[in-house]
């Protein structure tokens, strides 16, 4: 059973250890990274949960919802996705597709989820389009931006 969690005392360093492989690292923040980033962009109100498989912990996810007024920040983002190394290609990363989806699926008003990823080799573009995500022909910074109709 996969399920979001918050990042607490008792899981913390297991979560901070999950990583991907050397060839994905190019495209995939480290979960202290992407806390750090959290924090550098506090008008984004960075929301992350640890990703479990019932008791296990095997990735980790961070979304921006209600974002204050600013060029950079894109409400309903899903901002970060890491499935560690050792979990991939077991359905992981779609299902907590599923998860945030139905998290913003549940907020009123919303109709597209808005993601972005580097290109290349390894890219997760790939991954995305799979799941029903397309380009939308803007870049964020040096990413390509990809939307995901929820209606």
């Amino acid at each position: 059973m996969i399920s979001l969690r918050p990042i607490t005392d008792d899981n913390r360093d297991a979560v901070l250890a999950l990583s991907v492989s050397p060839t994905q690292r190019q495209f995939v923040s480290t979960v202290p990274d992407s806390l750090a980033e959290a924090d550098e962009y506090p008008g984004a109100h960075a929301i992350y949960w640890a990703v479990y498989d019932d008791e296990t912990p095997v990735g980790f996810v961070m979304i921006a919802d209600e974002v204050d007024d600013h060029p950079e920040y894109i409400p309903q983002f899903l901002w970060k996705l890491l499935i560690d190394k050792e979990h991939q290609g077991k359905g992981y990363g779609t299902a907590v597709l599923d998860l945030v989806v139905a998290y913003f699926k549940a907020r009123p008003g919303v109709e597209v989820v808005t993601t972005s990823a580097g290109q290349g080799p390894g890219s997760p573009i790939p991954f995305y389009e799979k799941y029903g995500f397309v380009r939308t022909g803007e870049m964020h910074g040096s990413e390509v931006e990809l939307k995901l109709d929820i209606t």
